[in-house]
This record gives structure tokens, C-alpha cells and sequence, in this order.
């Protein structure tokens, strides 16, 4: 597996540009979405770009405003030749820790691709799968495939934490998304965890009494389970 990084990062399609040229015709760039999070799910998403169908303004969906991700959310799911997003749940991401979690999620959103790809593109990540990889460091600034898919991953992710703040009100997650923001801390040291919370994080682990920590080591032992949408 080849790894690349560089300093100065511009997203651009070069590294798919070279991959057709090597004969490859499904490139497809995978990146995830909430790792540090305290709460829910780690998202994932995998696109495979058009050549004939280029989308301005690619870049890492943490450089973008929420409603610039939307908007290219849309065009990408439009003009992509397959998109796929995967989530791993909470109770998996303690079970397996989230490295291996995000991985999971990652391999899941590619496995629903369709057609499927025959060369990836991942952000600093490799997956077990029969397909050459290439694991590019700062991936998602500077592949425009990677940077797509850090985008669909992040926009299901924020519109998983809207549903859940309906759910849990009392956390403010449609704010934070379920990061560690001192809001969160609070919330978290005044109400307790939530079962939707990551209890192997330390600021979740800390705020959980000794009863539902019993509780959350038999979660543990559950099978692992991912939600998926795909085209």
C-alpha cells in the first residue's frame, strides 16, 4: 500500500487523474466523520467521482460551512457514480474501540458501493479489502474523492445528532454534535450519559455511575451493527 503526504495541501483530482491513466476506472476516495465525539455513531462515506461530471469547490467538509457541505452533499449524491455512507453504533465503537470502529464503517460504505471500485483513495487509513489502496495522509484536503466523501460522512452525521437532540434535549447535541465542548462536560456531569453515549471515552466514563457502567460492560459483548444508505 503506497502512503503519501506532503506539507502544503490543495485538493484536487490529481491523484484520481493518474489512477485512469494507470488503467483504473472506479477510483473511489472513502474518509469518516466523528471520531472525537462522545455521543453516537462514527459515520463513514465512500464516493466514486464522475471524470465527466466535475464538482467545484471539493474540499475537507471541516473547511466548509453547514450549508455549503448541504449544498455539495446534494450535487455529489447527483453527479457521483456511486456514493455510499455506513454508521457504526456507539456499543461497537466501545466494543472494538474506534479506530477499528471507523475502519468497520469505512469498509462497510465500500463493500454497498455499486458498480464497485477497483483502486481507494483513503484518509490515513487502510481497509481489509481485495482492492488496491492507496492510505494519503490529510487525504480529504487534498483528493477531491476523499474530501467528497469526509463531506457526505459529515452531513449524515450532523442529521443523525439533529434526530438524536430530539431525543436527548437536554445536551444541546444540535449544537455540538456530541463533541466535548464544555456545554457537553456539563451536561454530562449535571444528567449522566445517555445509552447513545461512547462509555470507553474518558469524560462519558467518568460521568457514568458504577451501576450503568455494569450495564455497559455487557453492551460490550453484543454483536457489532451498522446502519447504511446507499446508491
Amino acid at each position: 500500500m503506497r502512503r503519501v503526504g506532503r506539507a502544503k495541501y490543495r485538493c484536487t483530482g490529481k491523484l484520481e487523474r493518474e489512477l485512469r491513466e494507470a488503467g483504473f476506472r472506479l477510483v473511489a476516495g472513502a474518509d469518516e466523520a466523528g471520531r472525537g465525539s462522545l455521543f453516537g455513531p462514527v459515520f463513514a462515506a465512500a464516493v466514486i467521482l464522475s471524470s465527466e461530471r466535475p464538482i467545484r469547490g471539493l474540499r475537507d467538509s471541516k473547511e466548509l460551512e453547514p450549508q455549503r457541505r448541504e449544498e455539495l452533499a446534494a450535487v455529489i449524491r447527483e453527479r457521483a457514480l456511486s456514493w455510499a455512507v455506513a454508521a457504526v453504533e456507539a456499543r461497537v465503537i466501545d466494543r472494538i474501540n474506534i479506530l477499528e470502529a471507523s475502519r468497520l464503517a469505512m469498509k462497510q460504505a465500500l463493500q454497498q458501493l455499486e458498480p464497485a471500485a477497483d483502486h481507494l483513495l483513503l484518509d490515513a487509513m487502510a481497509v481489509d479489502l481485495p482492492v488496491p489502496q492507496w492510505s494519503i495522509i490529510h487525504g480529504d484536503a487534498r483528493c477531491q474523492s476523499i474530501a467528497a466523501a469526509s463531506i457526505l460522512a459529515k452531513v449524515g452525521r450532523d442529521a443523525a445528532m439533529l434526530e438524536w437532540d430530539r431525543v436527548y434535549p437536554h445536551y444541546g447535541l444540535w449544537r455540538h454534535k456530541g463533541y466535548p465542548t464544555r456545554e457537553h462536560r456539563a451536561a454530562l456531569a449535571r444528567y449522566g450519559p445517555t445509552f447513545e453515549h461512547r462509555f470507553s471515552y474518558g469524560p462519558v466514563a467518568a460521568a457514568t455511575p458504577r451501576w450503568l457502567r455494569w450495564i455497559c460492560a455487557l453492551r460490550r459483548e453484543a454483536e457489532p451493527g451498522a446502519r447504511m444508505e446507499c446508491r
